[in-house]
């Protein structure tokens, strides 16, 4: 049986490359294909992961937002009072008042202006996981001190650099001189393309018409033996519906269906997928289809010396999946090579995974065996007497 299944495959080779040439396109095609389907889907992960980056890196149990909240990178504000009335439930030790807003960072070096994300919150109190922000909280409790995210993009200047060779690194943000007193990493999103954190205290003097008592987010903190869930739906129930409580999984969720279902750039992603999946089926198709028809008298032949049609299938499955190999591992190569440049020119989290991997690989062998099943009926037609 293995022998026979070895005959098979070395049948579908030598017909694959006895056309070089026609080889040699096809590769190129499924291998294009595959550039495509990987870079689509690479990009839409690192949408997702830069737009929930923000989420992951803030340190709480629960959090607060509006009940109108789509996205952080267009968050509404709520009134301050019902952060600070989960105190009084079950299970919660602390409560901690995010700003989040939008300003414009002058450029130190070529004096242009540029939006930037400012997070505003109480130094005194532990919002981010970042460790600069603590190590610099003594410093942030500073009028007008900010952290910059060193993996903004470099339209912002080259801060970092500046920052380690100067003693003190002075811009402006909405035409108020600050200072930079650290870094940290955040990364650029679609959304951001870089950020900033302050205390609240520098946020409401940057941002002047924001009124103090209406924030953007409302950080929780529960007690060691509570549970999130369990809380969360307690202040679901008791508190008014103009806010949402949510868990961080569900906040990243939220964010993640916000750009994958409403925003035009998930679509676009997801049916680039879709499209480079069918144009590698046309292109395998057209080079099966045509090794079928060249080899049309030599496949009646194999008939009327009692080979089955069976065995003929087989024969174009295999081709198929040669085909699927040979296309798949130049086109993951030269993936690997435009994920590198697409990260270093976009500081988006662009990168290839292990699942992105497989999964790409077995949507290859799929399309190339849908274009093998949609050219059996070619092969099924042919006549032993076409022999004659």
């Amino acid at each position: 049986m293995l022998r026979k299944y070895f005959r098979t495959i070395l049948l579908a080779w030598r017909q694959l490359i006895k056309q070089k040439t026609r080889l040699a396109v096809g590769v190129v095609g499924i291998a294009f294909a595959n550039i495509m389907i990987c870079a689509q889907m690479g990009f839409e992960a690192s949408l997702f992961n830069s737009s929930t980056a923000p989420q992951r890196s803030l340190d709480t149990d629960l959090v607060m937002v509006s009940s109108h909240f789509k996205s952080v990178y267009s968050v509404k504000s709520f009134t301050r009072e019902r952060l600070y009335q989960a105190l009084g439930f079950k299970g919660i030790e602390s409560v901690s008042p995010l700003y989040m807003g939008y300003g414009k960072w002058r450029n130190p070096q070529t004096r242009s202006l540029q939006t930037i994300l400012v997070f505003g919150t109480d130094p005194r109190t532990t919002a981010f996981k970042f460790p600069e922000v603590e190590q610099n909280r003594s410093q942030l409790q500073k009028l007008n001190t900010v952290l910059f995210d060193q993996g903004s993009l470099p339209e912002f200047g080259p801060i970092a650099a500046l920052f380690q060779q100067q003693a003190i690194l002075e811009t402006e943000l909405n035409d108020v001189n600050i200072r930079v007193v650290g870094l940290f990493t955040l990364g650029a999103s679609f959304g951001a393309y870089g950020n900033v954190i302050t205390s609240d205290s520098t946020f409401l003097h940057l941002f002047s018409s924001h009124h103090p008592q209406q924030i953007e987010i409302g950080l929780i903190k529960l007690q060691p033996d509570a549970n999130p869930k369990q809380v969360a739906q307690s202040l679901i129930n008791d508190l008014p519906d103009d806010v949402m409580v949510l868990t961080n999984e569900k906040f990243a969720q939220l964010e993640k269906a916000y750009w994958a279902k409403t925003t035009p750039i998930g679509f676009v992603f997801g049916l680039g997928v879709i499209v480079s999946f069918i144009v590698g089926i046309v292109i395998v198709y057209q080079i099966i289809y045509a090794d079928i028809a060249d080899h049309l008298p030599q496949y009646a032949m194999l008939k009327a010396i009692g080979y089955s049609d069976r065995y003929l299938i087989v024969v174009l499955l295999q081709e198929a999946l040669l085909l699927a190999v040979l296309g798949y591992v130049p086109g993951f190569i030269v993936s690997l090579g435009l994920y590198q440049v697409a990260a270093n020119a976009t500081m988006l989290p662009i990168f290839m995974t292990i699942d992105r991997g497989i999964t790409v690989l077995v949507l290859t062998i799929t399309m190339c065996m849908i274009s093998a099943v949609t050219t059996m009926r070619k092969l099924n037609s042919v006549d032993p007497a076409d022999v004659f």
